[in-house]
């Protein structure tokens, strides 16, 4: 089609109120125009929809928009009208949520000629009725927005993409401009042969965002993290992703009766709230919406501030997009993730019922996003590299890696004990074996098998199973091993480490980052001080950890079992007076603690500030949302009742695990439960003493997470979540 440059130049300033095109728009545009099949990649806030919308509005015949989210093509109808005075059926959308009155309406204007853009889902455009109408009409180019929806690879797979090519040769033949914001170069070759456009022009627009600042944060009370973070950039919009629309919901509420305005968005919300808290999202009525990753894809809002992931996304591609959601306007936009491995290990779990193709996908998926999140490299590299594009800089001077660089040490030798050890043993194991057989850890399970008498038992004792933990994960990052995906958690030499082996070479490691599956996770207390934690009044801390020690001498009891470390931060922080102040102030703290073991800390804490002259801060305490109270009750009811724990979780339709977190969260609030009958049902009288000798003497903690690093070799879980609620519930609350 022969319109000139000035044209087009004019249309833009008319229909969408720009003086020039921004990057490839104008040759993208042009090339669609003459009757080419073109493919754009370009990143999130780069003008996608331009690419598209403005050759619609300029061509003759009907563009149809293939795109995958209901929001997102009303979004851009009401765009369209916007732009275009007059017939208002100029636009329009044809998925599920229509009626048939509005059915009709898109029939009648697509068939006397006015609709410039017609935007479809997927599965719409299957529907024999709408293939009989689309041959009706003359078609000017079919777009396909969100392409990447096309490949098993991508962040979004949507098996309905894949029949696009076959519905548009039932419908007719036109131009085909296929648009994503994220796409591996895998992705992007699966794209390209799906829909036959291999003869496309590829325009591929950088993928680095410099104003963009990326942070990955230990998993360490992420809530209190997040409410401080928001409170330091009051006013600013900013979106907060959880992988659950329970943790959605739950954060938005959290976050609500901490003074911050919120909403939740995901699918299980009804149309017509989702539409109302995203309206008030744009129209700035709040300032945070917390969502399920349905949200934000293609909304028109440039000033969000910050992306918050609580939860680590399942890709790479997924968190790429969703970042990316930050900073449209080029200013601005911080992304800041937290991650725990046990996050990951939920992932992976949920793939264990999926067929093993698509297990193996998801798993490289994860595995891609674990190594981004525990690199100590310039995140800006790894996300570039990712999707094929170099990052030439050592220093992008706007992530956490670059701004706070990571010990790194050469991990040579350590990496060949792994492998050799691997290699040496007739059978494959999980990490933390392995970790404790290098350590010279000789537990239950290391004695079963006899691996206390292998020539490489204690071949690594000069440093502790965390730290070799550490090492085996890094070196699944890095390939060297592999964890092998029948047999869940079991490691193994891949071609990489035997090549390694032949050829050791200098790999390095990162010295302080100690995630792993649990044997090498910090403690929480002291991985909360080393992310910040302890930000109070380190004079009246000190003071506090001695009165601690000194009571917990006398009451012959481990000293967190009076204060968790956390406890006694928020007292140096909010200076409580009363015991009531230390139970509704101070996590950790319930009624029956404060009651218990309160008096003297109180006392110590009213003469600091009185000798002092403190003026006490009410400005950081967060308040935390009452547990939904249906389950609770009736769990309390039924214990009190001595009712089998079995039957209790298989009335409420709960597994075993999700009935324990319900219990241990009871307790965690200061509500004791007598579980004796049941415990003395179920276990040996000497496993009950000698799990709850090891809570009373050597845990260091509460963390349950340490109990079952520590014992899980040597007790079943069941038994060691069983007698540590009897422990907290006798002794610790």
């Amino acid at each position: 089609m022969g319109v000139d440059a000035a044209t087009i130049q004019s249309k833009l300033k008319t229909f969408f109120g720009y003086d020039a095109f921004k990057g490839d728009q104008e040759q993208i545009i042009r090339h669609l125009m003459g009757g080419n099949n073109a493919f754009v990649l370009m990143p999130t806030g780069g003008g996608k929809s331009l690419c598209y919308q403005l050759p619609a509005l300029l061509m003759e015949g009907t563009a149809i928009v293939i795109s995958p989210l209901i929001a997102l093509m009303k979004n851009q109808v009401d765009v369209i009208r916007g732009f275009q005075a007059g017939d208002g059926g100029i636009a329009h959308f044809l998925n599920s949520s229509l009626n048939k009155n509005q059915i009709a309406e898109v029939r009648e204007d697509l068939l006397r000629g006015v609709t410039k853009l017609l935007y479809v889902a997927p599965e719409s455009l299957t529907k024999e009725e709408n293939i009989a109408l689309l041959k009706e009409i003359h078609i000017s180019f079919y777009a396909v927005d969100e392409a990447h929806c096309i490949s098993e690879w991508g962040h979004d797979f949507r098996p309905e993409y894949r029949k696009i090519r076959a519905i548009i040769e039932e419908i007719q033949s036109a131009p085909v401009i296929a648009l994503t914001a994220t796409a591996t170069p895998k992705v992007q070759s699966d794209i390209l042969k799906n829909l036959r456009i291999q003869d496309a022009r590829v325009f591929k627009s950088s993928f680095n965002r410099p104003n963009l600042y990326y942070e990955v944060r230990d998993k360490v009370d992420p809530e209190k993290d997040i409410i401080r973070f928001i409170r330091q950039n009051p006013g600013k919009s900013g979106i907060i992703y959880c992988l659950s629309r329970k943790k959605v919901e739950e954060m938005a509420q959290m976050l609500s009766i901490n003074g911050i305005k919120a909403l939740p968005y995901h699918a299980g919300l009804d149309a017509k709230t989702r539409a109302e808290n995203q309206d008030k999202f744009l129209m700035e009525e709040i300032d945070v919406i917390v969502a399920t990753i349905a949200f934000g894809m293609g909304i028109d809002k440039p000033d969000v501030r910050f992306v918050i992931h609580f939860d680590i996304p399942k890709s790479i591609e997924g968190y790429y997009q969703e970042t990316g959601r930050a900073g449209r306007d080029g200013q601005e936009g911080q992304c800041i993730t937290y991650y725990s491995y046990k996050d990951i290990q939920k992932l992976e779990k949920f793939m264990q019922g999926k067929p093993v193709a698509e297990q193996e996908i998801g798993k490289q998926l994860l595995r891609e996003t674990v190594a981004y999140a525990e690199s100590s490299q310039c995140r800006r590299k790894l996300l570039l590299n990712y999707f094929g594009e170099d990052y030439l800089s050592d220093n992008c001077g706007a992530c956490d890696n670059c701004l706070h660089p990571k010990t790194r040490f050469d991990a040579q030798e350590e990496l060949c004990l792994v492998i050799e050890l691997i290699e040496s043993l007739p059978e494959h194991f999980k990490l933390e074996h392995l970790a404790g057989i290098l350590s010279g850890v000789s537990n239950a399970l290391i004695k079963s098998y006899h691996h206390d008498t292998l020539p490489l038992f204690g071949a690594g004792s000069d440093h502790d199973t965390r730290f070799w933990g550490a090492v085996i994960h890094q070196a699944l990052i890095l390939h060297y091993l592999g964890k092998d995906i029948e047999n869940y958690g079991l490691i193994y030499v891949t071609e990489e480490g035997k090549a390694f082996i032949e050829h050791p070479h200098q790999v390095m490691m990162v010295e302080d980052r100690t995630f792993s599956e649990g044997v090498d996770e910090e403690d929480e207390d002291s991985a909360a001080a080393a992310h910040g934690g302890g930000g109070g009044d380190q004079v009246l801390l000190a003071m506090l950890k001695d009165l601690r020690k000194d009571l917990s001498r006398k009451l012959g009891l481990q000293p967190w079992v009076l204060f968790s470390d956390p406890s006694l931060e928020d007292m140096t922080i909010v200076y409580p007076l009363t015991i009531k102040e230390l139970s509704e102030k101070c996590q950790g703290v319930g009624e029956g603690k404060a009651s218990k073991f309160g008096a003297p800390f109180v006392e110590l804490i009213g003469k600091y500030v009185q000798e002092n002259e403190i003026d006490r801060p009410d400005d950081f305490v967060v308040k935390s949302v009452a547990p939904k109270s249906g389950n609770k009750v009736y769990i309390i009811q039924s214990i009190d009742r001595k009712l089998d724990l079995r039957d209790i979780a298989a009335s409420k339709g709960l597994e075993m695990d999700a009935l324990f977190s319900e219990i241990e969260a009871i307790v965690a609030s200061g509500t004791r439960v007598n579980l004796n009958y049941y415990i003395n049902q179920e276990l040996d009288p000497e496993v009950v003493e000698e799990l709850y000798d090891w809570f009373k003497t050597e845990a260091t903690s509460d963390s349950l997470q340490e109990a079952l690093t520590a014992l899980q070799e040597d007790y079943e879980e069941e038994e060691i979540r069983l007698v540590r609620i009897k422990f907290l519930c006798e002794v610790a609350n």
